[in-house]
């Protein structure tokens, strides 16, 4: 069995405790959790949740990241990421220079499609190649969208700025996705379009989720919404209201407001009788199985986790899911599984999850925690675990 003394989210917690001097009695009385379930997360008997994790960050004024321990440098550097990320930093940041001179850019035409190419392979979870061709698109495109400036240069241009965010957030650097939404908000202001406005306050809405701020988050939901409600409804502009009622359930569903999940569930699904499967739109994946999966998170979110087997095991997914999608399903099925006892088939979930989408379920926090968790509680460590423990890091 691995020794995961001192590399899990419960030994990050509890150094965190102690350098804010805090006893578990204490620092329990600070959370809405109990003494019992902080003491076994602490030792590691217990997976530290994304929700027991936001709340502890919290209680004790750090980043949530803090206590991850996002990101994860030793493999990002074992996997030769680390150094991707340093460019797309810098392309980040070419944002108001203006044309180069010394760049000679593709013909705008090309640039637009490779702005979409760079979504479809973030979706396909083909990070390594998307982190590399990104900077260099970012670059090309700022220098034409200042040099000849046109709606559709500057959407592919927050397009680009959106997949660096994905990137940044599935590689665990919080704070270069930061940047990489005020730059999509930049470009999408000079592009003039509602929705891609939207978008971004979606996945701030999403940011705030992470951090436990769920208030915050719900506000920005609304704030997507009201710059939807401004222009002519569309394909378009539903499926991206649609989405924002989808981030909305599971921001309302981590603060247990069941009332607000079942509004925006309901919401979404009306939305998606109307226009089926939109998932061309600005590669949301919005659509009747998106719908499904939400409603199966926001049950995961809310700890019930036999309903949220339930609906798992009756799931039936398009062909056309995106992988990303996909495999994050399988990490939310392989939480319920083994919050209910079916440790054997938490672990086939979360082995199917690395062979669809191997990148993104190394670095993803739920899956590294439910590895943690399966390990604590096998009597005997399966090979198989062991593989997948070793595999992340731990």
């Amino acid at each position: 069995m691995p020794s995961l003394d001192d590399n899990h989210t419960g030994a990050r917690i509890r150094e965190q405790r102690r350098l804010a001097r805090l006893t578990q009695r204490r620092f329990a009385d600070l959370l809405p959790y109990s003494y019992s379930l902080l003491n076994q997360v602490e030792c590691g008997a217990r997976p530290a949740t994304a929700d027991f994790v936001a709340a502890c960050a919290k209680a004790l004024n750090v980043d949530v990241t803090v206590l991850t321990g996002q990101p994860y440098v030793t493999e990002l550097q074992r996997d030769r990421l680390a150094e991707l990320v340093r460019p797309i930093r810098e392309s980040l940041d070419l944002y108001d220079l203006g044309a180069n001179p010394d760049l000679t850019a593709r013909p705008a035409h090309r640039l637009v499609s490779g702005a979409d190419h760079m979504c479809a392979q973030v979706r396909a979870t083909h990070l390594r190649s998307a982190a590399r061709e990104l900077p260099g698109l970012i670059a090309e495109l700022t220098h034409t969208a200042w040099a000849t400036p046109s709606t559709e240069l500057w959407q592919a241009l927050a397009s680009t700025y959106r997949t660096a965010h994905d990137i940044s957030v599935k590689l665990g650097y919080y704070d270069l996705a930061a940047v990489a939404l005020d730059r999509m908000d930049w470009a999408a202001q000079r592009a003039s379009d509602a929705c891609l406005a939207a978008v971004r306050q979606y996945m701030r809405a999403l940011v705030y989720f992470r951090e436990g701020e769920y208030r915050i988050g719900q506000r920005l939901i609304t704030a997507g919404h009201s710059v939807v409600l401004q222009v002519e409804e569309t394909r378009e502009t539903l499926a991206v209201t649609g989405q924002l009622h989808l981030g909305g359930s599971v921001i309302a569903a981590r603060a247990e407001d069941v009332t607000r999940v079942g509004h925006h569930i309901t919401e979404a699904r009306r939305i998606a009788k109307r226009i089926g499967d939109a998932s061309d739109v600005h590669w949301l994946s919005f659509g009747p199985a998106n719908v499904a999966l939400h409603k199966m998170s926001a049950a995961v979110e809310m700890r019930q986790f036999d309903d949220a087997l339930k609906q798992a095991r009756k799931m039936k997914l398009p062909t056309q899911l995106a992988t990303s999608r996909r495999a994050h399903f399988l990490v939310d099925q392989a939480r319920a599984e083994m919050e209910t006892g079916h440790t054997e088939s938490a672990l086939k979930s979360l082995v199917e999850a690395r062979r669809l989408a191997p990148e993104q379920t190394r670095y993803h926090p739920a899956a590294r925690d439910t590895i943690t968790g399966l390990v604590h509680m096998s009597r005997r460590t399966p090979e198989t675990l062991n593989h997948m423990a070793a595999w992340v890091g731990l």
